[in-house]
């Protein structure tokens, strides 16, 4: 068998445009790469400056270049009985059949695969799927990317090594993936084929996987975890001070890392967190970028957990941290610390798999996308051989429908057989839950704590110190987990799944499995499922026609200053009901009412069927449906709490967007002061709590915080500890801010012509004084639409590329890693880039931030708010908006210096800050950069003659 492995350069990605470079290399039967050929193609037209920069390809090299005709010939004979490779195969299979066409050979008619769906099944982990980042994760030589020759070798190496790692895959799992990728038939034949040759070779015994029910499996049974304790010799701190234990951890630390070094705030840190503990006291802690605060809570954990045998929670807002933790911060302590600890990660249920429900739905071919939900199935059964943990941060799911396969294989409370379920030794939810029991440490996530507080303590092992990181979270984290939050697809999901037509969802389902059983109750449950039906497509249109009608009242202008693009808002209060609510209601009523009926019949059966069926599949089946009709219940009662609009604590509101219509309605009510609540549930509750971030307190005092988050009481009773910890880096020497004072400024919520005039010029100039490594924050999506294209044209002339968050496509984390991967770029983000994006390093040089961060005035919550500290003769501008803005700004400068190389310039464009009483909360509250303020004209001046010694150096 030959792979010959095809890359084209080409002038563009339309049908139109022409081939400039060819790439190939081949792959004989034993697997070796035996020839490769390349050649430039003259395309007849001239190039784009963008194809230049990407491909490094110029003009002047293709006009000696040969033809298409000429170029070609060398290529034909090496595609000879040859399976076509290549990475997004499409594209190049697109251009080599019109190329064969245009110089009169044949199409090609040989087998094709595409070296992205060998990535996603076989490495079901990796986190991207682009060339470059492949070759550079599987150590493959790549030394010109976008260029044909490179990328084509490129591509070859990775597909041997997709080989390699399919042909050490377990029998049983190959034939699932066969099994299931029949229907592609060039990707079945690939799996086909490797299931034939495993099945000569001799089976061999091996201890690596668990055989269970027709799957392989890495994990175990989790009953083997036995707890912490029991894993120890002893107590190991009984006579050990925290110093002593300390010290041996930092010996160890300097001896694991060659770079360690103590840090004095990191030092504050351990001593400050082992205080409250020891105390029982509360603490709050700002530990700027640097302190390395993650191992200033844990290794206190560790020594209070282990030394009075009880269990220490840590809670992160963002899953990011909480992998961080697992993959770096727990390995390098389980190194360093003298004795063995357990430290376990625990999500919420539906991060992890059900076997049960992947068993049913790949047995039974139950995909409503059937190429998109078999790869997924497909992706899945080889990660079952890798995952210790089954849970779905690991996979990447990004490409297709996986996350919408995901939905419907992930653990619920509602569609849990328990004990009963044949998987229940070997379920990853139960697994995480019982190792979480045996932990010493246990790491969680915000909203699982609110989820436990919800269900009465019955979710997270029980626990009484708990560390918050991240906690400038928690107050939002709270509102949202103790309010409601309803879409409109949390109707329209459970129905579909339930009843999608004739053919799709659990319903007909189970109907046409029970035709099969052929029970003495099965006329019984085929006349429940009969009349259920028609109720169920009742209640979804009536549902839509209700979303129809909400989405009416939401106001046609959006909001200029609205985070994100397109978004329209309504703020509903309690008692006061807009006109034609009496409409909206009787509907409501119907969805209630019809839903109510459903929901007891189809509990009923659903019962009825797990009880007497004897069969397990139908059990299984009954019990999805059952957590289906419990999440249309949730559902009813979330609507019905928010139509009443009777709750004078609440804020209630409408959101949509211009885009979806009523589709993308979403309907919110939120506590407006949840700090009772959070004192109520935590602070009186708990012995002892830590809340810690980078930015937590405003003018280097807490007392917003301690408002908000319910903790007067406890500073009160001098329960409650502060610390501002002073920052590692030398801010004076790394980090120079910069306001322009003779700035425009801008008059309410929306920037005039000269406004956005003089921001394009400015941020224009700086960047190309910078030569790009330039990040821009706005507050509003809608003036960095305004801005966009005017400094992209701006920009091209000097060879320096524009991101736009919202204009060009990608997640956070993409666009991010575009910036980073093509240094003279220039990258514009709103609301989500303000915090949590880490780039170190020369990638960012200048960081510009548009206007002060205040949230929109109109915001339905932040009027509440305003209006309740009114009422309390509270001045809400001072009160609310300036440090809730404060934080934020705090946020987006912590984004320039995240190491103690980074050295960089921040502008700030909004005159507020050294114009106003209240602008001097903002500077006060940075951590000492260097600051000046000078007209317009002299910012580039100086920005280059803070850069020299860099630029010197480069």
């Amino acid at each position: 068998m030959k792979f010959a492995v095809l890359d084209f350069e080409t002038t563009g990605t339309q049908a139109s445009d022409a081939i400039i470079q060819i790439g190939l290399s081949v792959i004989d039967h034993d697997l070796q790469i035996v020839d490769t050929y390349q050649s430039l193609v003259n395309p007849g037209v001239p190039l784009t400056p963008f194809i230049t920069e990407l491909t490094g390809i110029r003009e002047e090299q293709l006009g000696e270049a040969p033809g298409l005709d000429e170029a070609i010939i060398g290529m034909i004979p090496l595609l000879d009985d040859a399976v076509l490779v290549g990475h997004n195969v499409a594209f190049d299979f697109g251009f080599l059949q019109r190329a064969l066409d245009q110089t009169g050979y044949l199409p090609f008619t040989g087998r094709i695969l595409d070296t992205i769906d060998l990535l996603r099944i076989l490495y079901p982990s990796i986190t991207s799927y682009q060339l470059g980042a492949v070759a550079s994760q599987f150590g493959v030589p790549h030394e010109r990317p976008h260029q044909a020759d490179s990328d084509a070798l490129a591509t070859a190496h990775v597909f041997l090594q997709c080989l390699e790692e399919a042909r050490s895959l377990p029998l049983i799992t190959l034939q699932r993936v066969a099994e299931l990728l029949e229907g592609d038939s060039d990707l079945g034949w690939f799996f086909q084929t490797l299931v034939e040759e495993k099945e000569l070779e001799p089976l061999e015994e091996s201890g690596e996987f668990k055989f269970y029910r027709q799957f392989a499996l890495k994990a175990g049974e989790w009953g083997e975890v036995p707890p912490a304790r029991d894993i120890r010799d002893g107590n190991p701190l009984e006579d050990v001070s925290f110093e002593e234990f300390l010290n041996q951890v930092q010996d160890n630390l300097r001896a694991e890392l060659p770079g360690y070094e103590e840090r004095e705030s990191q030092n504050i840190m351990f001593g400050k967190v082992q205080e409250a503990f020891e105390n029982d006291k509360h603490l709050l802690i700002e530990a700027g970028t640097g302190t390395g605060k993650s191992l200033g809570y844990l290794i206190p954990a560790i020594y209070e957990s282990v030394k009075k045998d009880r269990k220490v929670m840590v809670s992160t807002h963002t899953i990011n941290l909480q992998e961080q933790l697992r993959e770096r911060d727990v390995p390098l302590l389980t190194r360093v610390v003298p004795f063995e600890f357990r430290a376990s990660v625990f999500k919420g249920r539906r991060h992890y798999l059900c076997m049960r429900k992947l068993e049913q739905k790949i047995d039974r071919r139950e995909f409503v996308h059937p190429a998109d939900d078999a790869m997924t199935a497909a992706q899945l059964v080889v990660w079952l051989t890798r995952t210790e943990n089954g849970d779905d941060e690991e996979l990447n799911l990004g490409i297709g429908r996986g996350q919408d396969f995901w939905d419907t294989v992930a653990s619920e409370t509602d569609s849990c057989l328990g004990r009963a379920c044949p998987w229940f030794r070997s379920c990853y939810y139960y697994r995480a839950k019982h190792e979480a029991s045996m932990a010493d440490v246990v790491v969680t996530n915000h909203s699982k704590l609110f989820s436990d507080v919800k269900a009465d303590d019955q979710l997270l092992p029980a626990y009484e110190r708990l560390v918050i990181d991240e906690a400038h979270h928690l107050e939002d984290v709270a509102g949202k987990h103790l309010g409601l939050h309803l879409k409109y697809f949390s109707f329209i999901h459970a129905i579909n799944r339930l009843y999608k037509d004739g053919k799709n969802g659990q319903l007909p389902a189970l109907r046409q499995l029970l035709g099969r059983i052929g029970h003495e109750k099965k006329n019984d449950w085929n006349k429940a499922i009969d009349n259920i039906i028609p109720e169920l497509i009742d209640a979804k249109e009536s549902w839509d026609k209700l979303t129809e009608l909400l989405y009416t009242l939401l106001p046609e202008r959006v909001d200029p200053s609205a985070p994100e693009a397109g978004q329209h808002t309504l703020r509903l209060t309690a008692g006061e009901y807009p006109k034609g609510w009496d409409t909206l209601s009787t509907l409501e009523d119907q969805i209630y009412v019809g839903l109510g009926e459903v929901i007891r019949t189809g509990e009923r059966m659903a019962a009825s069927v797990k009880e007497d069926s004897g069969d397990y599949t139908a059990e299984g089946l009954a019990t999805d449906i059952a957590g289906l009709f419990k999440d249309l219940s949730e559902a009813r009662e979330s609507l019905r709490f928010f139509m009443r609009l009777d709750d004078g604590s609440t804020v209630y509101w409408l959101e949509g967007s211009s885009q979806f219509k009523s589709k993308s309605l979403q309907l919110y009510a939120v506590p407006i002061d949840v700090s009772a609540q959070l004192q109520q549930h935590f602070f009186d509750k708990k012995k002892s709590i830590i809340l810690t971030s980078a930015t937590l307190a405003v003018d280097k005092k807490f007392d917003y915080m301690i408002d908000q988050l319910g903790l007067k009481e406890a500073d009160s009773n001098k329960r409650l500890l502060t610390e501002v910890l002073p920052s590692p880096f030398n801010y004076r020497e790394q980090a120079l801010l910069i306001v322009p004072r003779d700035f425009p400024s801008v008059r309410g919520q929306t920037a005039d012509a000269s406004f956005l005039a003089a921001l394009t010029d400015s941020l224009a100039q700086t960047a190309e004084a910078t030569r790009g490594r330039m990040l821009v924050l706005f507050t509003s999506y809608r003036m960095l639409r305004q801005v966009y294209e005017p400094l992209k044209e701006m920009l091209s002339a000097s060879g320096i590329s524009l991101i736009g968050q919202g204009v060009d496509s990608g997640s956070r984390s993409r666009l991010t890693r575009r910036f980073q991967d093509n240094p003279q770029s220039v990258l514009l983000g709103t609301s989500s880039f303000w915090e949590g994006v880490d780039i170190p390093g020369d990638a960012l040089t200048c960081l510009a931030i548009v206007r002060l961060p205040f949230q929109p005035p109109s915001h339905p919550l932040l009027e509440a708010k305003s209006e309740l500290l009114k009422r309390q003769n509270l001045n809400p501008f001072m009160k609310l908006s300036v440090p809730q803005a404060v934080i934020r700004f705090k946020q987006g400068f912590g984004r320039l210096v995240r190491t103690r190389r980074d050295r960089g310039i921040v502008i700030v464009y909004d005159t507020r800050v050294i114009e106003s009483y209240y602008g001097k909360y903002f500077l006060y509250s940075l951590p000492g950069p260097k600051m000046e303020h000078m007209s317009l004209g002299q910012i580039v001046p100086r920005v280059a003659e803070w850069l020299e010694p860099e630029v010197q150096t480069d």
